[in-house]
């Protein structure tokens, strides 16, 4: 499995080319592999955003577009490298496309990549050596088989697939392997294990599952949660697990929270009875991990409301982590306002924060059309008065 010459720069030159049409003229390009050449096409346009390193070489080879859509990106590959902390030899048992493998090669003297799908397999280990990844060793087997056969191992890292025969799975036991069985057996092979869970998953829930977790990391990318990892150490002994939120903006600045569970069962939020000149929206992760009362504690920004998670303040707080907007309005929400509001506020985006009606339904009523570079977050007080309140970005306002 590899590119010659010829196909990288068909490739090259059909990248943007509608993949139908581009099928259906095959008999146009006698000299090239179209449908395979259509799905590299396709896989590179899967990576093009998540890894520009991989995108921008032309020579590696993709065994699927899905394999593409499911990889981890660069940015939180290089992340989970983080929780390798003087490790020398890690085992991949979930091995996919390789893109962790890679990424913890870089931070450890060995690899063991696993992988039991036979065409990722290959592609992957051609693509290691494309990347000059001399220090990855391939092993083509099923995580459960694998496991007994890789010794002196110091940390296991599986990411179960969520998927079978085409359909999503949710339940972890489901999931191939079932960590539910397996985590016991890892940990008496290697000091650590990893994983990478659905970001679907309750994390309370999962920690009754998969009892002993050292630390959670729920890691979001422009405010949407991708990956929830977990990690256990060998007779750790810890009582509960540190959680890591991170997400990362669209200029790739860090925004970082973490917390023990029994900080945020402890604490007291302060709770505004109405909205200041600044409304406070916590990125995803936090909201993942439930982290609501310990956010108002530690920015020193008052709750709108016990369920709302909308936070407040009069004075602009500087590094809140989330997102920030600066109170234009503030509308009781009633039949008038649904009737008339869409006059003089057209487009917006809306959202809705422990609030009777759905965005769609919101929408419908109000008429307001999406779009523009206004927010409106319909929401409930703690007087529980139910209001409208419309906003725009901080970001490019100027404080005071």
């Amino acid at each position: 499995m590899q590119l010659s010459d010829t196909l990288q720069t068909f490739i090259h030159a059909h990248a943007g080319d509608d993949l139908s049409v581009l099928l259906l003229s095959a008999a146009r390009y006698p000299e090239v592999d179209v449908p395979f050449a259509a799905e590299q096409i396709a896989a590179r346009r899967q990576i093009r955003e998540k890894l520009p390193a991989w995108y921008a070489d032309g020579r590696l080879v993709f065994p699927s577009k899905t394999a593409a859509e499911q990889c981890s990106s660069e940015q939180t590959a290089r992340y989970k490298c983080r929780l390798l902390e003087g490790e020398r030899h890690l085992c991949d048992l979930s091995g996919g496309l390789g893109v962790d493998s890679y990424y913890f090669a870089q931070k450890v003297e060995r690899v063991t990549y696993v992988e039991c799908a036979r065409r990722c397999f290959e592609a992957a280990m051609y693509n290691f050596s494309l990347l000059q990844a001399g220090n990855i060793a391939g092993l083509a087997a099923r995580a459960e088989e694998a496991w007994e056969e890789v010794a002196s191992v110091d940390a296991f890292y599986l990411d179960p697939s969520r998927r079978r025969e085409g359909v999503r799975l949710f339940a972890l036991q489901d999931c191939e392997p079932d960590l539910t069985k397996l985590l016991p057996l890892l940990l008496r092979q290697a000091p650590k294990v990893i994983a990478k869970l659905s970001p679907m998953l309750d994390i309370r829930h999962t920690l009754t599952l998969l009892p002993g977790a050292t630390a959670v990391h729920v890691v979001s990318v422009r405010n949407e949660c991708r990956e929830l990892l977990f990690v256990w150490r060998r007779a750790a002994g810890v009582p509960e697990p540190e959680i890591h939120c991170v997400n990362y903006t669209a200029d790739g600045t860090e925004q970082a929270f973490r917390f023990w569970p029994e900080e945020e069962q402890r604490c007291t939020a302060p709770v505004c009875g109405q909205a200041g000149r600044y409304l406070y929206e916590p990125h995803a992760s936090i909201l993942k991990a439930g982290a609501f009362k310990l956010t108002a504690v530690r920015t020193g920004a008052g709750k709108l409301h016990v369920h709302s998670h909308l936070y407040t303040s009069d004075r602009l707080i500087a590094g809140f982590p989330g997102r920030v907007f600066r109170v234009r309005e503030v509308i009781p929400f009633c039949g008038k306002t649904c009737r008339t509001i869409a006059r003089h506020l057209p487009q917006a985006s809306v959202s809705v924060r422990n609030f009777p009606l759905t965005v769609r339904e919101l929408r419908r009523r109000t008429r307001i059309a999406e779009g523009g570079n206004r927010y409106v977050f319909a929401t409930t007080l703690a007087g529980n008065e139910r209001v409208l309140i419309c906003c725009e970005k901080a970001g490019s306002l100027p404080a005071g």
